[in-house]
């Protein structure tokens, strides 16, 4: 019998997958692939189903013969491996993306006589069905884990702040397709600064958890990405204690504290600013105390150093980084309000050569010149864009407030505006 191969990624097997998978099976005797976690990741939305149950949902079928492994969006080694005398897929890559991996197929195949054999790819409501699961993944337990999940499966995630139920389901929902694939957010950061602009109050801790996390809910309600709180100075250890457990029961996945002490100012004024730096021992015991009050291990307590914004020095922010790490935090953020990266390179640089995993956290806002891909290099694995979002709404809206005063009407205000229907979109079961 012919060798026939056919990959899949999918989480749900509809009727176009069946149609495809019996007529390869007609061909010869079909092995199916099944890409991991981490490719589907790397180009396509979070997997609903881990990759486990993928190959058993596979293998129950009959028309199956056996199922494989397939640990790269490319099928260069799968196929040196095979052999297959004929790959099967739908006709639905030969643009895009896709299209190069394709054209490298065909050109394998003819090395030992293969074939690709195309099949119309069939239009399915499949996104209800996904819509629907996708709420499994909005659920406290779901969403908590999956940050440290998606760490284990990409090398840098990317992150945008939300500072509402509108704002969240922008994060949530925004996509753009690129020469590796759709790209979206991998998680969404609930900025104090944000949380307070919103509300017309200072950055100084003056907006309380309450509030913060009546936000935290409202954007819970409508989205089901993970959440990574910005949690200022973590105030003091024993509230520090109890808030944790509400935020870990309600589902957030992570909780970035930095090393201030008294009134919290905003790091973006630097030195401008009068700021003390909290003791490293003080600091290490918020940390373990915070650790010890978890119920998961899916929560994480990431320690925010600020000894670069206050002109501390390279060697503060490394020794007092290595400690934070020892008393136990998840990841170190580490924080410059310099217009270059040379300085948040060097730290990732030194600090690699003393450990090699535990998650680094970077905010390029002033430094916005370099890339998610560059910092990666460098051992970034969160890239906090912590923001934008709000920063883009104001002169948005004060633009047309002015137009709408300016000429006693809101035509000349419309250029600003989105028409209402599309915004609707967004909204869910509207």
């Amino acid at each position: 019998m012919k060798r026939v191969y056919a990959c899949f990624s999918t989480d749900i097997i509809h009727c176009g997958h069946l149609n495809i998978l019996n007529k390869a099976a007609q061909l010869g005797e079909l092995t199916v692939g099944v890409l991991t976690d981490e490719v589907i990741v790397s180009y396509k939305r979070y997997p609903l189903i881990p990759l486990r149950e993928r190959i058993e949902m596979f293998s129950s079928l009959r028309c199956v013969s056996k199922v494989v492994i397939q640990d790269s969006l490319e099928y260069d080694s799968i196929l040196e491996k095979l052999r297959p005398d004929i790959v099967v897929h739908g006709d639905n890559w030969t643009t895009g993306y896709q299209a190069e991996i394709r054209e490298r197929v065909i050109a394998q195949l003819k090395q030992w006589g293969g074939k690709l054999i195309e099949f119309p790819y069939t239009q399915t409501p499949t996104e209800d069905i996904i819509t629907q699961l996708d709420k499994v993944l909005a659920m406290p337990e779901n969403r908590r884990s999956r940050l440290k999940k998606l760490l284990s499966y990409k090398p840098c995630l990317s992150v945008i702040e939300a500072h509402s139920g509108l704002s969240g389901l922008i994060a949530e929902k925004t996509k753009v397709e690129t020469i590796k694939g759709t790209k979206e957010f991998d998680a969404m950061w609930v900025s104090s600064l944000c949380d307070s602009t919103v509300k017309g109050k200072p950055d100084i801790e003056l907006v309380d958890m309450t509030s913060r996390i009546r936000t935290i809910e409202e954007i819970m309600d409508v989205t089901t990405k993970p959440i990574i709180l910005d949690g200022d100075t973590g105030g003091l250890t024993d509230h520090f204690v109890f808030n944790i457990r509400t935020l870990e029961r309600k589902g957030v996945s992570a909780i970035i504290i930095e090393d201030k002490d008294g009134l919290k100012k905003n790091s973006l004024f630097g030195t401008e600013a009068a700021q003390t730096q909290a003791g490293v021992e003080d600091f290490c015991e918020k940390i373990k105390a915070g650790k010890n009050a978890l119920k998961t291990a899916d929560f994480m307590i990431i320690a925010r150093c600020e000894s670069l914004i206050l002109e501390k020095g390279m060697e503060d922010a490394l020794s007092r980084c290595a400690a934070y790490v020892k008393a136990g935090a998840d990841g170190i953020m580490i924080h410059s309000c310099k217009g270059k990266p040379d300085e948040v390179i060097e730290f990732c640089k030194r600090f690699r050569e003393i450990n090699k995993s535990i998650p680094i956290v970077v905010v390029p806002t002033t430094y916005n010149t370099i890339t998610e891909e560059e910092l990666a290099r460098h051992g970034v694995n969160i890239v906090i864009h912590a923001n934008h979002l709000i920063r883009s709404m104001f002169p948005a809206m004060q633009s047309t407030a002015e137009q709408i005063l300016k000429h006693g009407r809101s035509l000349e205000a419309s250029e600003n505006c989105m028409p209402i229907k599309q915004i609707l979109t967004l909204i869910p079961d509207h």
